[in-house]
């Protein structure tokens, strides 16, 4: 199969890069430091432990694994629409 434009393929891997950033800083930053509060008080608690710091101590690194593994799904289905593919 011959390579889509390479433009394109670069644009959607830009996009799917900045997506998961912006989950990764929500996640990180917003749910463990800004939203820590608001979390602790609205969300039921894990063990003993209240929600917000939870997804700081926790919650970020399985987010983290997660996101990590979408990236690499999802940039295997970009390569192979646009022509990038493995072959054996």
């Amino acid at each position: 199969m011959k390579a889509d434009h390479p433009r394109r393929h670069r644009a959607a891997c830009l996009r799917l890069v900045l997506t998961l950033l912006a989950v990764w800083f929500f996640v990180s930053l917003g749910c463990g430091v800004l939203f820590r509060d608001w979390l602790d008080a609205n969300m039921p608690s894990v063990g003993t432990a209240p929600f917000g710091f939870w997804m700081a101590q926790q919650g970020s690194i399985i987010a983290f694994i997660l996101i990590l593994l979408v990236y690499a799904w999802a940039m295997n289905k970009l390569d192979e629409k646009h022509g990038y593919t493995e072959e054996d």
